[in-house]
């Protein structure tokens, strides 16, 4: 065996090997961030007319800008209704910078690029001595989410690769039935039933309509036979985008609970290229996390034999691109040429 217990993963194209390797494990130190105190963005040096006349008309009188009214304190019984009417002070609030950098990134989601990296800027200076430490700690925090954003769309093709889908599917609430909290709730619990009860697997993600910004959930399904509940219909209506009339297959079951559904069939190859590309959109458009069901490996492990590898690719030639029908070993022992059903005999990993 020359390349023992490696991680292999399908691109859509090819499998490519990772070869197994030894590093020495050590744990992660996490250093806590200082928390700052939250500006309102108003300055103390700068007064509206009205304080500059409040200010000279205390100063004539000195100090008091009306005459008290003598009060006796014997007739009242609780001195705090004196200061009943008064508000107490708000406590300021304090966060971290990373905190605040992320509650203020998902503002400047819609922006251009260079547009987001300007207001972030501008909003994290006060925070800092400089404007250049500003500038590099935008820089610094903007590589990280695109490094983030990268592994995310990864992760999400290679367990969508390594799985067989066959619905696209929508799920919309009805304002009558639910609530945004109670929509999402719900169809996630349903959802995870589905996937525990009955094996269903779903990759999906939770996105706005551009105009309206009613929630609802796309996703790709793999629903075994005989798992579907209710009844599936066909309706008829009009798409308001394309501006066409379109025919949906709707399943009862989930149109009662939730309000209306879309079960589109995947019958072609580039259909689910096409349904992994819409989902990887909103990735970045909203900042949504992809919602998985369990039991979604990026890899299967397997023993790799020389005459199965093609040649070295990758950064620094670390992986192994793989002939289409290389054999699956475990710990020694055939299990088989690569297919399907091969690849569920063997171990799986993330």
């Amino acid at each position: 065996m020359a390349y023992g217990e490696a991680k292999v993963y399908f691109d859509g194209s090819h499998y490519i090997a990772i070869p197994h390797t030894t590093r020495p494990s050590r744990k992660r130190v996490r250093l806590s961030e200082e928390e700052v105190e939250v500006k309102d963005g108003k300055s103390d040096e700068k007064k509206t007319a009205t304080e500059n006349e409040t200010d000279s008309t205390l100063s004539v009188y000195g100090g008091v800008p009306f005459e008290l009214e003598e009060v006796n304190l014997d007739e009242i019984e609780d001195i705090s209704e004196l200061f009943a009417d008064s508000e107490p002070p708000k406590p300021k609030r304090r966060a971290t910078r990373k905190e605040l950098f992320e509650e203020w990134y998902l503002e400047c989601m819609g922006m251009s690029r260079a547009e987001r990296k300007r207001t972030l800027t501008e909003r994290m200076r006060p925070y800092f001595d400089d404007d250049e430490k500003a500038k590099k700690y935008v820089e610094v925090n903007l590589e990280r989410k695109q490094r983030n954003l990268i592994c995310r769309r990864i992760r999400l093709s290679r367990k969508a690769n390594l799985q067989e889908f066959n619905y696209f599917c929508t799920f919309t609430y009805d304002g009558k039935l639910h609530t945004e909290d109670s929509f999402k709730y719900k169809l996630k619990h349903t959802l995870s039933n589905f996937a525990k009860r009955k094996g269903w697997k779903y990759i999906g993600v939770w996105e706005r309509s551009p105009e309206k910004k009613r929630l609802h959930f796309h996703g790709i399904f793999y629903i075994p036979e005989g798992t579907m509940p209710g009844q599936i219909i066909q309706v008829e209506d009009y798409n308001f985008n394309t501006h066409r009339r379109q025919v949906t297959n709707q399943n009862l079951y989930f149109n009662e609970r939730f309000g209306r559904s879309d079960f589109e069939p995947i019958n072609d190859p580039r259909r689910m290229g096409d349904a992994m590309a819409y989902l990887m959109k909103y990735i970045e458009k909203s900042g949504e996390k992809i919602v998985y069901s369990k039991g979604l490996p990026q890899y299967f492990i397997s023993d790799i034999l020389d005459e199965d590898v093609v040649c070295r690719v990758g950064m620094e030639e670390q992986k192994l691109l793989l002939f289409d029908n290389f054999s699956c070993w475990d710990e020694g022992c055939y299990v088989g040429e690569v297919s399907p059903d091969v690849i569920k005999q063997l171990r799986k990993c993330n």
